[in-house]
Protein backbone atom coordinates (compact mmCIF):
# COMPACT_ATOMS: atom_id res chain seq x y z
CA UNK A 1 0.00 0.00 0.00
CA UNK A 2 1.04 3.71 -0.58
CA UNK A 3 0.10 6.50 2.45
CA UNK A 4 0.47 10.20 1.73
CA UNK A 5 2.59 12.42 3.52
CA UNK A 6 -0.51 13.87 6.16
CA UNK A 7 -1.18 9.75 6.54
CA UNK A 8 2.13 9.25 7.24
CA UNK A 9 2.05 12.38 10.15
CA UNK A 10 -0.86 11.29 11.55
CA UNK A 11 0.23 7.57 12.40
CA UNK A 12 3.43 8.97 13.88
CA UNK A 13 1.50 11.42 15.74
CA UNK A 14 -0.92 8.31 16.94
CA UNK A 15 2.31 6.45 17.88
CA UNK A 16 3.62 9.15 19.87
CA UNK A 17 0.34 9.30 21.60
CA UNK A 18 0.64 6.02 23.19
CA UNK A 19 3.82 7.18 24.59
CA UNK A 20 6.78 5.78 21.98
CA UNK A 21 9.58 8.62 21.57
CA UNK A 22 10.71 10.70 18.64
CA UNK A 23 14.09 9.55 19.41
CA UNK A 24 13.40 5.99 19.84
CA UNK A 25 11.71 5.78 16.53
CA UNK A 26 14.56 7.77 15.14
CA UNK A 27 17.47 5.05 16.96
CA UNK A 28 14.97 2.04 15.08
CA UNK A 29 14.91 3.37 11.67
CA UNK A 30 18.51 4.16 11.60
CA UNK A 31 19.53 0.90 12.38
CA UNK A 32 17.51 -0.82 10.06
CA UNK A 33 18.55 1.77 7.58
CA UNK A 34 21.96 0.37 8.34
CA UNK A 35 21.71 -2.77 8.17
CA UNK A 36 19.71 -2.43 4.68
CA UNK A 37 22.96 -0.68 3.49
CA UNK A 38 24.59 -3.42 4.80
CA UNK A 39 22.98 -6.35 3.01
CA UNK A 40 24.25 -4.51 -0.37
CA UNK A 41 27.88 -3.50 1.01
CA UNK A 42 28.76 -6.40 3.56
CA UNK A 43 32.17 -4.99 4.16
CA UNK A 44 33.34 -1.56 5.89
CA UNK A 45 33.93 0.87 3.19
CA UNK A 46 34.01 4.88 2.76
CA UNK A 47 30.60 6.59 3.11
CA UNK A 48 29.83 10.65 2.93
CA UNK A 49 26.76 11.30 4.82
CA UNK A 50 24.89 14.79 3.53
CA UNK A 51 22.84 15.84 6.96
CA UNK A 52 20.17 18.22 7.01
CA UNK A 53 19.06 19.99 10.21
CA UNK A 54 15.96 18.51 10.16
CA UNK A 55 14.91 14.79 11.17
CA UNK A 56 15.90 13.03 8.06
CA UNK A 57 19.51 14.65 9.23
CA UNK A 58 18.95 13.02 12.53
CA UNK A 59 18.19 9.49 11.02
CA UNK A 60 21.12 10.02 8.50
CA UNK A 61 23.67 10.28 12.25
CA UNK A 62 22.21 7.30 13.34
CA UNK A 63 23.40 5.61 10.05
CA UNK A 64 26.49 7.16 10.13
CA UNK A 65 27.24 6.06 13.67
CA UNK A 66 26.40 2.24 12.55
CA UNK A 67 28.57 2.65 10.11
CA UNK A 68 31.85 3.70 11.69
CA UNK A 69 31.40 1.03 14.90
CA UNK A 70 31.16 -1.21 12.42
CA UNK A 71 34.51 0.00 10.80
CA UNK A 72 33.62 2.29 7.71
CA UNK A 73 35.27 5.42 7.14
CA UNK A 74 32.67 7.91 7.61
CA UNK A 75 32.83 12.13 6.90
CA UNK A 76 29.38 13.75 7.68
CA UNK A 77 28.56 16.49 5.68
CA UNK A 78 26.02 19.36 7.36
CA UNK A 79 23.76 21.33 5.26
CA UNK A 80 23.76 24.51 8.02
CA UNK A 81 27.11 23.50 10.02
CA UNK A 82 27.11 21.15 12.76
CA UNK A 83 25.36 23.12 15.05
CA UNK A 84 22.82 24.10 12.91
CA UNK A 85 20.63 21.10 13.78
CA UNK A 86 16.91 20.14 15.85
CA UNK A 87 17.01 18.99 18.97
CA UNK A 88 17.10 15.81 18.38
CA UNK A 89 19.67 16.11 15.73
CA UNK A 90 22.14 17.80 18.02
CA UNK A 91 21.49 14.85 20.27
CA UNK A 92 22.29 12.42 16.98
CA UNK A 93 25.23 13.82 16.74
CA UNK A 94 26.55 13.91 19.79
CA UNK A 95 26.28 10.66 19.35
CA UNK A 96 27.96 9.82 16.70
CA UNK A 97 31.07 12.23 17.44
CA UNK A 98 30.93 9.71 20.93
CA UNK A 99 31.53 6.76 19.22
CA UNK A 100 34.72 5.52 19.28
CA UNK A 101 36.56 4.64 15.84
CA UNK A 102 36.25 0.94 14.80
CA UNK A 103 39.78 0.01 12.41
CA UNK A 104 38.55 -2.71 10.05
CA UNK A 105 41.02 -5.02 9.25
CA UNK A 106 40.40 -4.27 5.77
CA UNK A 107 37.95 -1.98 3.79
CA UNK A 108 36.41 -2.02 0.23
CA UNK A 109 37.42 0.65 -2.15
CA UNK A 110 33.98 1.65 -2.29
CA UNK A 111 31.71 4.79 -1.65
CA UNK A 112 28.67 4.79 -0.87
CA UNK A 113 26.76 8.80 -0.47
CA UNK A 114 23.81 8.78 2.40
CA UNK A 115 21.06 11.49 1.33
CA UNK A 116 19.67 12.47 4.63
CA UNK A 117 19.24 15.78 3.71
CA UNK A 118 15.20 16.37 3.65
CA UNK A 119 12.74 14.46 4.48
CA UNK A 120 9.10 13.71 3.13
CA UNK A 121 7.38 16.35 4.12
CA UNK A 122 9.57 19.04 2.32
CA UNK A 123 7.82 20.32 -1.26
CA UNK A 124 9.19 22.59 -3.45
CA UNK A 125 12.08 23.34 -5.14
CA UNK A 126 15.17 23.20 -3.58
CA UNK A 127 17.30 26.45 -2.63
CA UNK A 128 19.41 28.04 -0.45
CA UNK A 129 22.22 25.76 1.11
CA UNK A 130 20.01 22.78 0.76
CA UNK A 131 20.37 23.24 -2.96
CA UNK A 132 24.41 23.63 -2.96
CA UNK A 133 24.61 20.25 -0.30
CA UNK A 134 22.39 18.48 -3.36
CA UNK A 135 24.40 19.34 -6.35
CA UNK A 136 27.45 18.51 -4.22
CA UNK A 137 26.00 14.71 -4.11
CA UNK A 138 24.84 14.61 -7.53
CA UNK A 139 28.71 16.00 -8.37
CA UNK A 140 30.20 13.06 -6.46
CA UNK A 141 28.10 10.62 -7.49
CA UNK A 142 28.62 11.55 -11.03
CA UNK A 143 32.64 11.86 -10.65
CA UNK A 144 33.28 8.61 -8.76
CA UNK A 145 32.20 5.05 -8.76
CA UNK A 146 29.58 5.61 -6.12
CA UNK A 147 26.17 4.67 -4.49
CA UNK A 148 23.40 6.75 -3.07
CA UNK A 149 21.24 5.48 -0.27
CA UNK A 150 18.63 8.11 0.18
CA UNK A 151 17.32 8.12 3.71
CA UNK A 152 12.77 7.84 3.00
CA UNK A 153 13.18 10.03 0.03
CA UNK A 154 15.50 11.18 -2.12
CA UNK A 155 15.62 15.18 -1.72
CA UNK A 156 13.79 17.11 -3.96
CA UNK A 157 11.10 14.57 -5.28
CA UNK A 158 8.06 14.83 -4.13
CA UNK A 159 6.60 12.39 -2.12
CA UNK A 160 2.75 12.82 -2.56
CA UNK A 161 3.68 13.58 -6.17
CA UNK A 162 6.52 11.95 -7.61
CA UNK A 163 7.32 15.01 -9.44
CA UNK A 164 11.33 16.37 -8.68
CA UNK A 165 13.19 18.82 -10.20
CA UNK A 166 16.92 18.61 -11.97
CA UNK A 167 18.33 19.54 -9.19
CA UNK A 168 16.62 16.71 -7.15
CA UNK A 169 18.65 14.32 -5.33
CA UNK A 170 19.76 11.02 -8.20
CA UNK A 171 19.06 8.05 -5.80
CA UNK A 172 20.61 4.64 -6.87
CA UNK A 173 18.69 3.22 -3.89
CA UNK A 174 15.46 4.60 -1.44
CA UNK A 175 15.04 3.32 1.69
CA UNK A 176 11.94 3.97 2.54
CA UNK A 177 11.07 4.39 5.69
CA UNK A 178 7.56 2.32 6.91
CA UNK A 179 5.28 2.24 3.71
CA UNK A 180 6.26 4.21 0.69
CA UNK A 181 4.83 7.19 -0.22
CA UNK A 182 2.28 7.58 -2.69
CA UNK A 183 4.84 9.54 -5.33
CA UNK A 184 6.99 7.09 -5.62
CA UNK A 185 4.82 4.96 -7.84
CA UNK A 186 4.82 8.03 -10.03
CA UNK A 187 8.63 8.87 -9.45
CA UNK A 188 11.06 8.35 -12.76
CA UNK A 189 12.69 5.44 -11.51
CA UNK A 190 16.13 7.38 -12.59
CA UNK A 191 15.84 9.71 -9.23
CA UNK A 192 14.57 7.02 -7.22
CA UNK A 193 16.32 3.92 -7.91
CA UNK A 194 16.00 0.79 -6.18
CA UNK A 195 13.34 0.84 -3.20
CA UNK A 196 13.86 -0.81 -0.43
CA UNK A 197 11.28 -1.61 2.67
CA UNK A 198 12.19 -0.17 6.57
CA UNK A 199 9.76 -1.51 8.08
CA UNK A 200 8.18 -0.04 11.07
CA UNK A 201 5.37 -0.54 13.52
CA UNK A 202 3.16 3.15 12.33
CA UNK A 203 -0.18 2.37 13.15
CA UNK A 204 -1.49 3.71 9.63
CA UNK A 205 -5.45 3.49 9.46
CA UNK A 206 -5.85 5.11 5.42
CA UNK A 207 -3.55 4.27 2.74
CA UNK A 208 -3.87 3.52 -0.82
CA UNK A 209 -4.65 -0.11 -1.38
CA UNK A 210 -4.73 -0.47 -5.09
CA UNK A 211 -1.29 -0.35 -5.80
CA UNK A 212 1.51 -2.54 -4.06
CA UNK A 213 5.35 -2.68 -4.46
CA UNK A 214 6.76 -5.90 -4.44
CA UNK A 215 9.18 -6.57 -1.65
CA UNK A 216 9.90 -9.73 0.51
CA UNK A 217 7.47 -9.12 3.03
CA UNK A 218 4.71 -8.99 0.81
CA UNK A 219 6.36 -11.94 -1.81
CA UNK A 220 7.83 -14.30 0.51
CA UNK A 221 4.39 -16.25 1.37
CA UNK A 222 3.30 -16.63 -2.28
CA UNK A 223 6.89 -17.99 -2.54
CA UNK A 224 6.13 -21.98 -2.29
CA UNK A 225 7.93 -24.81 -0.51
CA UNK A 226 8.43 -28.30 -1.16
CA UNK A 227 7.38 -31.41 1.05
CA UNK A 228 10.09 -34.00 1.70
CA UNK A 229 7.79 -36.37 -0.28
CA UNK A 230 7.25 -34.22 -3.50
CA UNK A 231 8.33 -35.70 -6.81
CA UNK A 232 9.09 -34.38 -10.46
CA UNK A 233 5.73 -34.75 -11.60
CA UNK A 234 4.20 -32.86 -8.89
CA UNK A 235 6.87 -30.03 -9.64
CA UNK A 236 5.28 -29.03 -12.42
CA UNK A 237 5.43 -30.21 -16.05
CA UNK A 238 6.82 -26.85 -18.23
CA UNK A 239 6.46 -26.76 -22.08
CA UNK A 240 8.37 -23.83 -23.89
CA UNK A 241 7.29 -23.48 -27.75
CA UNK A 242 10.15 -21.61 -28.52
CA UNK A 243 13.32 -20.62 -30.80
CA UNK A 244 13.63 -20.14 -34.66
CA UNK A 245 17.28 -19.94 -37.64
CA UNK A 246 19.31 -17.06 -35.95
CA UNK A 247 17.17 -16.97 -32.65
CA UNK A 248 18.45 -20.20 -31.01
CA UNK A 249 19.57 -18.54 -27.60
CA UNK A 250 16.49 -16.84 -26.90
CA UNK A 251 15.58 -20.59 -27.00
CA UNK A 252 18.44 -21.81 -24.67
CA UNK A 253 17.63 -18.66 -21.96
CA UNK A 254 13.95 -19.51 -21.61
CA UNK A 255 14.95 -22.88 -20.66
CA UNK A 256 17.53 -22.07 -18.64
CA UNK A 257 14.98 -19.30 -16.82
CA UNK A 258 12.50 -22.81 -16.54
CA UNK A 259 15.09 -25.17 -15.28
CA UNK A 260 16.50 -22.84 -12.79
CA UNK A 261 13.30 -21.69 -10.78
CA UNK A 262 12.14 -25.48 -9.96
CA UNK A 263 10.19 -26.71 -12.63
CA UNK A 264 9.89 -30.39 -12.28
CA UNK A 265 10.32 -31.38 -15.96
CA UNK A 266 11.15 -28.69 -18.56
CA UNK A 267 10.37 -29.82 -22.36
CA UNK A 268 11.50 -27.01 -25.13
CA UNK A 269 9.99 -27.58 -28.86
CA UNK A 270 11.86 -26.15 -31.57
CA UNK A 271 12.02 -26.28 -35.37
CA UNK A 272 13.73 -28.80 -36.86
CA UNK A 273 16.76 -27.44 -38.31
CA UNK A 274 17.84 -25.99 -34.95
CA UNK A 275 17.30 -29.00 -32.59
CA UNK A 276 21.29 -29.30 -32.83
CA UNK A 277 21.77 -25.78 -31.76
CA UNK A 278 19.37 -25.84 -28.90
CA UNK A 279 20.04 -29.70 -27.91
CA UNK A 280 23.61 -28.44 -27.28
CA UNK A 281 23.13 -25.01 -25.68
CA UNK A 282 20.44 -26.16 -23.17
CA UNK A 283 21.05 -27.62 -19.89
CA UNK A 284 21.09 -31.48 -19.40
CA UNK A 285 18.23 -31.87 -17.50
CA UNK A 286 16.02 -30.34 -20.33
CA UNK A 287 14.31 -32.34 -22.87
CA UNK A 288 14.77 -30.83 -26.42
CA UNK A 289 12.44 -32.23 -29.04
CA UNK A 290 12.48 -31.07 -32.45
CA UNK A 291 8.76 -30.64 -33.86
CA UNK A 292 7.37 -29.87 -37.48
CA UNK A 293 4.27 -28.10 -35.71
CA UNK A 294 2.63 -25.93 -33.61
CA UNK A 295 0.08 -28.37 -32.79
CA UNK A 296 2.45 -31.68 -32.61
CA UNK A 297 4.34 -29.65 -29.70
CA UNK A 298 1.16 -29.25 -27.87
CA UNK A 299 1.04 -32.90 -27.74
CA UNK A 300 3.12 -33.27 -25.26
CA UNK A 301 2.39 -33.58 -21.77
CA UNK A 302 2.15 -30.20 -19.78
CA UNK A 303 1.01 -28.10 -16.70
CA UNK A 304 1.73 -24.88 -18.25
CA UNK A 305 3.28 -23.62 -21.73
CA UNK A 306 5.59 -20.73 -22.53
CA UNK A 307 5.83 -19.34 -26.34
CA UNK A 308 7.22 -16.88 -28.17
CA UNK A 309 10.89 -16.25 -27.64
CA UNK A 310 12.61 -16.33 -30.78
CA UNK A 311 9.95 -17.97 -32.23
CA UNK A 312 10.09 -15.98 -35.83
CA UNK A 313 6.49 -15.26 -37.61
CA UNK A 314 6.64 -17.99 -40.00
CA UNK A 315 3.92 -20.24 -37.90
CA UNK A 316 1.69 -17.25 -37.04
CA UNK A 317 -1.75 -18.77 -37.87
CA UNK A 318 -0.78 -22.12 -35.60
CA UNK A 319 0.25 -19.85 -32.79
CA UNK A 320 -2.63 -17.45 -32.96
CA UNK A 321 -4.90 -20.84 -32.91
CA UNK A 322 -2.67 -21.96 -29.71
CA UNK A 323 -3.61 -19.12 -28.14
CA UNK A 324 -7.19 -18.62 -28.76
CA UNK A 325 -8.16 -22.63 -27.72
CA UNK A 326 -5.77 -24.40 -25.91
CA UNK A 327 -6.84 -25.02 -22.48
CA UNK A 328 -3.53 -24.72 -20.32
CA UNK A 329 -1.97 -21.72 -18.71
CA UNK A 330 -0.07 -19.13 -21.33
CA UNK A 331 2.74 -17.23 -21.10
CA UNK A 332 2.59 -15.51 -23.96
CA UNK A 333 6.49 -13.15 -25.30
CA UNK A 334 7.65 -11.71 -28.15
CA UNK A 335 6.70 -13.15 -31.52
CA UNK A 336 3.97 -14.79 -30.16
CA UNK A 337 2.81 -11.34 -29.02
CA UNK A 338 3.71 -9.76 -32.33
CA UNK A 339 1.62 -12.72 -34.23
CA UNK A 340 -1.65 -11.70 -31.79
CA UNK A 341 -0.68 -7.48 -33.12
CA UNK A 342 -0.12 -8.25 -36.78
CA UNK A 343 -3.20 -10.21 -37.04
CA UNK A 344 -5.22 -7.94 -35.13
CA UNK A 345 -6.32 -9.82 -32.56
CA UNK A 346 -8.30 -8.14 -29.77
CA UNK A 347 -6.50 -9.95 -26.22
CA UNK A 348 -9.55 -9.93 -24.75
CA UNK A 349 -10.68 -13.04 -27.04
CA UNK A 350 -8.09 -14.52 -25.17
CA UNK A 351 -9.01 -17.25 -21.90
CA UNK A 352 -8.04 -15.36 -18.89
CA UNK A 353 -5.50 -18.11 -17.98
CA UNK A 354 -3.26 -16.17 -19.75
CA UNK A 355 -0.33 -14.26 -19.03
CA UNK A 356 1.13 -11.53 -21.60
CA UNK A 357 4.54 -10.26 -21.28
CA UNK A 358 5.07 -7.46 -23.58
CA UNK A 359 8.10 -5.34 -23.12
CA UNK A 360 6.66 -1.22 -24.16
CA UNK A 361 7.17 -1.65 -27.96
CA UNK A 362 5.19 -5.07 -28.27
CA UNK A 363 2.65 -3.42 -25.76
CA UNK A 364 2.68 -0.92 -28.68
CA UNK A 365 1.83 -3.01 -31.39
CA UNK A 366 -0.87 -4.75 -29.15
CA UNK A 367 -2.55 -1.73 -28.69
CA UNK A 368 -2.83 2.21 -29.86
CA UNK A 369 -3.34 3.21 -26.51
CA UNK A 370 -1.01 5.84 -24.53
CA UNK A 371 -0.83 7.09 -21.19
CA UNK A 372 0.32 6.84 -17.48
CA UNK A 373 1.85 3.70 -17.60
CA UNK A 374 0.75 1.94 -14.24
CA UNK A 375 -2.79 3.01 -15.06
CA UNK A 376 -2.62 1.75 -18.60
CA UNK A 377 -1.30 -1.72 -17.48
CA UNK A 378 -4.38 -1.97 -15.56
CA UNK A 379 -6.78 -0.49 -17.89
CA UNK A 380 -5.45 -3.04 -20.17
CA UNK A 381 -5.62 -6.29 -17.87
CA UNK A 382 -9.14 -5.19 -16.64
CA UNK A 383 -10.50 -4.75 -20.39
CA UNK A 384 -8.72 -7.91 -21.78
CA UNK A 385 -9.74 -9.92 -18.81
CA UNK A 386 -6.07 -11.31 -18.10
CA UNK A 387 -2.61 -10.85 -16.09
CA UNK A 388 -0.60 -8.45 -17.73
CA UNK A 389 3.17 -7.88 -16.90
CA UNK A 390 4.73 -4.99 -18.52
CA UNK A 391 8.18 -5.23 -18.53
CA UNK A 392 10.34 -2.09 -17.79
CA UNK A 393 12.70 -0.72 -15.65
CA UNK A 394 9.74 -0.24 -12.96
CA UNK A 395 7.64 -3.75 -14.24
CA UNK A 396 4.26 -3.98 -13.80
CA UNK A 397 1.76 -6.45 -13.29
CA UNK A 398 -1.87 -5.83 -13.17
CA UNK A 399 -4.68 -8.87 -13.18
CA UNK A 400 -8.51 -7.74 -12.90
CA UNK A 401 -9.44 -8.12 -9.30
CA UNK A 402 -5.67 -7.17 -7.82
CA UNK A 403 -4.21 -4.49 -6.58
CA UNK A 404 -1.33 -3.27 -9.10
CA UNK A 405 1.88 -4.57 -8.66
CA UNK A 406 5.26 -3.08 -9.26
CA UNK A 407 8.80 -4.29 -9.13
CA UNK A 408 11.64 -3.28 -7.20
CA UNK A 409 14.84 -5.13 -8.01
CA UNK A 410 17.51 -5.06 -10.87
CA UNK A 411 19.79 -2.46 -12.18
CA UNK A 412 20.24 -0.70 -15.45
CA UNK A 413 22.49 -3.97 -16.80
CA UNK A 414 19.91 -5.24 -17.26
CA UNK A 415 18.62 -3.02 -19.99
CA UNK A 416 20.15 -5.92 -22.44
CA UNK A 417 19.15 -8.93 -24.67
CA UNK A 418 17.72 -12.19 -23.23
CA UNK A 419 16.19 -10.96 -19.99
CA UNK A 420 12.92 -11.29 -20.86
CA UNK A 421 13.34 -14.78 -22.76
CA UNK A 422 14.92 -15.65 -19.22
CA UNK A 423 11.36 -14.14 -17.35
CA UNK A 424 9.16 -16.12 -19.74
CA UNK A 425 10.81 -19.68 -18.56
CA UNK A 426 10.78 -18.36 -15.05
CA UNK A 427 6.92 -17.16 -14.79
CA UNK A 428 5.95 -20.49 -16.49
CA UNK A 429 7.94 -22.97 -14.14
CA UNK A 430 6.31 -21.15 -11.36
CA UNK A 431 2.88 -21.09 -12.84
CA UNK A 432 3.49 -25.02 -12.95
CA UNK A 433 4.57 -25.66 -9.82
CA UNK A 434 0.72 -24.22 -8.90
CA UNK A 435 1.32 -20.66 -8.16
CA UNK A 436 -1.30 -18.49 -9.32
CA UNK A 437 -0.39 -16.36 -12.37
CA UNK A 438 -0.63 -13.23 -11.54
CA UNK A 439 2.00 -14.25 -8.43
CA UNK A 440 4.20 -15.82 -10.69
CA UNK A 441 4.48 -12.74 -12.72
CA UNK A 442 5.07 -10.97 -9.69
CA UNK A 443 7.74 -13.19 -8.20
CA UNK A 444 9.44 -13.52 -11.47
CA UNK A 445 9.83 -10.17 -12.35
CA UNK A 446 11.38 -9.90 -8.53
CA UNK A 447 13.21 -12.89 -8.51
CA UNK A 448 14.79 -11.81 -12.27
CA UNK A 449 15.82 -8.37 -10.39
CA UNK A 450 17.16 -10.10 -7.78
CA UNK A 451 19.08 -12.37 -9.58
CA UNK A 452 20.73 -9.57 -11.66
CA UNK A 453 22.02 -7.69 -8.57
CA UNK A 454 23.81 -10.98 -7.18
CA UNK A 455 25.15 -11.85 -10.41
CA UNK A 456 26.25 -7.98 -10.39
CA UNK A 457 27.56 -8.46 -7.14
CA UNK A 458 28.98 -12.17 -6.70
CA UNK A 459 31.39 -11.79 -10.09
CA UNK A 460 32.51 -7.69 -8.65
CA UNK A 461 31.55 -6.32 -12.25
CA UNK A 462 29.95 -3.54 -13.84
CA UNK A 463 26.27 -4.14 -14.28
CA UNK A 464 26.92 -3.22 -18.18
CA UNK A 465 28.41 -6.53 -18.08
CA UNK A 466 25.44 -9.00 -16.53
CA UNK A 467 24.41 -10.82 -19.37
CA UNK A 468 21.00 -12.86 -19.00
CA UNK A 469 22.73 -16.35 -18.61
CA UNK A 470 24.34 -15.17 -15.58
CA UNK A 471 21.14 -13.92 -14.37
CA UNK A 472 19.53 -17.21 -14.92
CA UNK A 473 22.39 -19.15 -12.83
CA UNK A 474 22.03 -16.80 -9.86
CA UNK A 475 18.51 -17.38 -9.67
CA UNK A 476 19.05 -20.07 -6.60
CA UNK A 477 21.04 -17.66 -4.79
CA UNK A 478 18.22 -14.69 -5.24
CA UNK A 479 15.06 -17.43 -4.42
CA UNK A 480 17.28 -18.10 -1.31
CA UNK A 481 17.72 -14.79 -0.35
CA UNK A 482 13.59 -14.12 -0.88
CA UNK A 483 13.26 -16.78 1.68
CA UNK A 484 15.78 -15.32 3.87
CA UNK A 485 13.54 -11.79 3.09
CA UNK A 486 16.67 -9.95 2.47
CA UNK A 487 16.24 -6.70 0.92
Amino acid sequence: MLVTCEQMAAAETRLFATGVSAESLMNEAGEKCSNAIRQFFPHPAEAEVFCGKGNNGGDALVIARWLKRWGWKVNVRYSHGRDELSELGLKKRDEWEAEPDTLAITRENSLVLIDGLLGIGATGALRGKILSAAQQLNERRNHSDSTCFAVDIPTGLNADTGEAGEEAVVADYTLSICHPKTGFAAASVSKLGRLINIPLEIPVLEADESIRFLFPSNLCPRLPRRSFAQHKGESGRTLLIAGSRGLTGAAALSALGASRSGAGLTTICVPEEIYPIVAAQCPAEVMVQPVGSIREALDFQHDVVAIGPGLGRDRDRSVIEALLHHGKPMVVDADALNALASAGIDPKRLPSNRLLTPHPGELARLTNRTGNRNQLTQTLANEWGLTLLHKGSRTAIATPGHPLELNTTGHPGMASGGMGDVLTGMCASLIGQGVSIHDSACLGSWLLGQAAEIARDSAEIAPESVSATMVAESLGKAIKSLRLQHY
